[in-house]
């Protein structure tokens, strides 16, 4: 049995996907009126409308007593604080990170949060370029799934793929775990340079500086460069600064045009892009677009002082 923690858009996604795929899933929402409107209506309407939830699919608010694999579809910057309250019964569990980001108070990652906090469970982080609403409607999507021990990785796989959802795996868990937290700051970045009207080319040469600074800080972090060039890092760099469907992008344009953005909505990228510029001081990285992203996002600059930061930097080989 598969269980998803987390009824958010993602989480809803996945559980539906693997749902549609025969596999024995139970949704878990800590909302008891959130659990009983889906278990009524069969549909996720705040977080994923349109999607009916296969007859297989059983919503719970109860954890059951055991599970084959964990899926953790939380808000990167909830992790950390509801992992005590499930270590009890996750701990010796195979647990699988579903959220991309760096935790703001520790620098941490979700895999290493996981092993600080469920010592007995194997770890593993499923990240990529995919939409929560593709997942669910089954349109053709590829992830990554890595793991440090690559048997547990093989089953793993084995167990989350579907006809539709392609899931490749590595054992290089930094480098897809940074490379999922990072592409979300540069997303931003993405959204504020078209918001502010500079056009698709500025974005392009951001996305092409962006994916430099994102494997510069990854490799020096630890992670292989050609972790970086694949799914959890070019992949979904490029899906996030391209694609209106993006809630770091849509962030990111909102603050460049001066629109309210739903605070309700979870954006992992401004988090990250102040864990990451916290980081780039200790480790001595020289990451701009990070630094830019951090300091914007924080009131610490202007837009316009920003970009004639980004833009005045001295000349250099590529």
């Amino acid at each position: 049995m598969i269980l998803v923690i987390g009824a958010g858009a993602f989480g809803t996604g996945l559980a539906i996907a693997l749902a549609q795929a025969g596999r024995d899933v139970q949704l878990w929402a800590r909302d008891a009126g959130h659990v009983a409107a889906m278990q009524t209506t069969r549909h996720n309407h705040t977080r994923l409308p349109g999607v009916a939830f296969p007859p297989n699919l059983l919503i719970t608010e109860s954890f059951p007593q055991t599970a084959d694999v964990v899926l953790l579809c939380m808000p990167m910057q909830a992790l950390a604080g509801a992992l005590p309250s499930m270590a009890a019964i996750l701990n010796g569990i195979p647990l699988v990170a579903c959220c991309k980001g760096i935790d703001l108070a520790t620098g941490k990652g979700a895999t290493a949060l996981l092993a600080e906090g469920c010592p007995k469970s194997p770890v593993a982080i499923l990240t990529g370029p995919s939409f929560a609403a593709d997942i669910a409607r089954g349109l053709p999507t590829a992830l990554t799934l890595a793991c440090a021990n690559d048997t547990v990785g093989e089953t793993l796989q084995r167990l989350i793929s579907t006809p539709t959802l392609r899931i490749y795996r590595t054992t290089d868990v930094m480098g897809a775990e940074l490379g999922g937290a990072l592409k979300n700051v540069i997303a931003i970045a993405a959204g504020i340079v078209i918001g502010a009207g500079l056009g698709d080319s500025a974005r392009a040469a951001l996305m092409t500086r962006g994916y430099a600074e994102l494997a510069r800080a990854a490799t020096s972090l630890g992670a292989r460069a050609e972790t970086l060039a694949g799914l959890s890092g070019l992949g979904d760099l490029v899906l996030t600064c391209t694609s209106e469907q993006s809630r770091n992008f849509q962030f990111g344009r909102a603050l460049a045009t001066g629109q309210t953005f739903d605070p309700a909505i979870t954006v992992e990228g401004v988090a990250t892009a102040q864990a990451m510029a916290k980081l780039a001081t200790a480790h001595a990285l020289d990451l701009p677009i990070t630094a830019m992203v951090a300091a914007l996002t924080t009131g610490q600059v202007t837009l316009n002082s920003a970009i004639q930061t980004l833009m005045s930097r001295p000349l250099k080989q590529e």
